[in-house]
């Protein structure tokens, strides 16, 4: 343990742990014990200790007195919290229809003769639909300071323009009013729910969720403890969220609006976690996983019960609009869920969703399978875009070799699912495959769009930054249908 290290400290601090710790190149830095030499995690290093120390039962990266094993069990960080009130398992996962499992062919074992019929299929699905989206770049004056501050640095200014654009879209769609709860999919930090709170300061009776399923540090919570509005953090995954048992919304009875900032394909648990973090090496495992939150299973969320059938029909809608928006007479009750009260229904008056990761989707939690069935796609077909989706970032390096510091995001982003030859055995460029990708990345998109018309809202797909910002940089919007008769001049074209 002696001698320099790779940071140049050659000793532990003062009052610090003796261990040197090798994977951080660096000794440990807990405090110790009065005449002691090492901490009690490493206790076992040196022969001070008499006391055996073991693997915790519930989480063998600490450790733990053999002798106190009991007593740490009971309070153990690691422990299976009791469910909160709005946990109902699965109750946005989808149907899982046996007759629908698939064995995944990966893109780099298939034939060129797969590939072509693939890309096939793909061109004809995307005919007569919309896949030259216009780029509606705006700003918000909540965040005209920060992004005027000199000392925020590349990554700040990357975030801060997305989060602008993100507002600006949602003013020009009249999403950001009073009265309202919003409902942030994927908060971490919360710094989007933070800025609709600035952008919305003088507006009454506005709250905010916070939905995200890991203990995130440095939250902006704390900032808005003596605010008017609340801000009230679920940490809970989204596939087992039932909105209408959260004690916020069933006491306000608000409209809601959801947002969200780089919303991936799919929840991931913790073994396909395990399994997906060897490709996003240079993240850490904490903010990988707040990052991995579903669009999809975000708008189950909002808009759907339970599953209702192993056919998978559309389930009953709990959405109804709110009829004080101009709501069409053509628009029936909509039946509550059997159990809940009578008429407790959850009002939906939009969203604005950063879409991002497409190649994480998966098909049970996929919001869009009856736009696939329309076009003669199914599950399979799915699988296959849904990877070869990542192919859109195959561009990245020139745009991060014109900065000197990539940024996390681009990090997450750079990094495709499947690893494979920039030619893909010679069969495909990496321009061609990076326009497949994209064209991947539409179609997926436009069954969301297709679902969310079903569900009765307008709904557009628009580029709300440039690709040297975000190479993610699609928005997704949806107001309800009466909002059509709005002056179309106000919206962004």
């Amino acid at each position: 343990m002696e001698g320099s290290t790779a940071d140049g400290v050659s000793a532990p601090l003062p009052g610090r742990c003796a261990f040197y710790v090798v994977k951080k190149k660096r000794y440990c830095k807990m405090i110790v014990g009065s005449g002691k030499t090492f901490c009690g995690e490493h206790a076992n290093a040196g022969e001070e200790s008499e006391k055996k120390r073991i693997p915790c039962p519930l989480d063998p990266k600490h450790t733990v007195f053999e002798d106190n094993l009991a007593k740490h069990l009971k309070k153990c960080n690691s422990k299976e919290k009791p469910k909160p009130i709005y946990y109902v398992k699965d109750i946005n996962a989808g149907c899982e229809n046996q007759d629908e499992t698939i064995d995944e062919i990966s893109i780099a074992d298939r034939s060129k003769e797969e590939l072509d019929e693939l890309i096939v299929k793909l061109k004809t699905a995307l005919q007569g639909l919309n896949t030259k989206l216009v780029e509606t770049t705006l700003s918000h004056s909540a965040l005209y300071e920060p992004l005027n501050d000199p000392k925020n640095g590349d990554s700040a200014f990357k975030h801060l323009k997305q989060q602008a654009s993100i507002l600006g879209n949602m003013e020009v769609l009249e999403l950001l009013s009073p009265n309202r709860c919003y409902i942030e999919f994927g908060a971490g930090k919360g710094k989007l729910s933070h800025w609709i709170h600035i952008a919305l300061k003088a507006a009454e009776n506005v709250h905010f969720l916070l939905v995200e399923r890991s203990s995130t540090r440095f939250k902006v919570d704390g900032k808005h403890k003596n605010a008017d509005s609340t801000f009230d953090r679920l940490q809970v995954d989204i596939q087992h969220l039932d909105l209408l048992k959260v004690p916020l919304l069933r006491e306000k009875r608000l409209p809601v609006i959801g947002v969200g900032k780089h919303l991936c394909g799919a929840a991931t648990g913790r073994l396909e976690f395990n399994k997906l973090h060897k490709y996003y090496h240079g993240i850490s495992p904490a903010r990988l996983m707040y990052q991995l939150i579903s669009t999809d299973l975000a708008l189950r969320c909002l808009f759907e019960h339970n599953c209702i059938d192993k056919d998978d029909d559309p389930p009953t809608k709990r959405v109804k609009l709110n009829h004080t928006e101009g709501a069409g007479d053509d628009m029936k009750p909509v039946p509550s869920t059997e159990g809940r009260e009578t008429g407790e229904e959850l009002i939906v008056s939009g969203l604005a969703i950063a879409l991002c990761c497409h190649h994480r989707c998966d098909w049970r939690h996929y919001v869009g399978k009856e736009f696939f069935r329309q076009k003669g796609l199914g599950p399979e077909e799915f699988a296959a875009f849904q990877r070869m989706s990542s192919w859109a970032t195959c561009g990245m390096r020139k745009f991060s070799s014109k900065i000197t510091e990539k940024t996390g995001e681009e990090e997450e982003h750079e990094m495709s699912e499947e690893a494979v030859p920039d030619t893909l055995n010679g069969l495909m460029s990496v321009e061609d495959r990076e326009q497949i990708g994209r064209l991947c990345k539409h179609l997926i998109d436009h069954g969301r769009v297709y679902y969310l018309q079903q569900k009765g809202f307008k709904t557009s797909l628009r580029y709300y930054t440039s690709r040297d910002v975000s190479l993610e940089n699609v928005l997704l919007t949806a107001i309800p249908t009466a909002n059509q008769n709005r002056d179309e001049s106000k919206q962004p074209s």
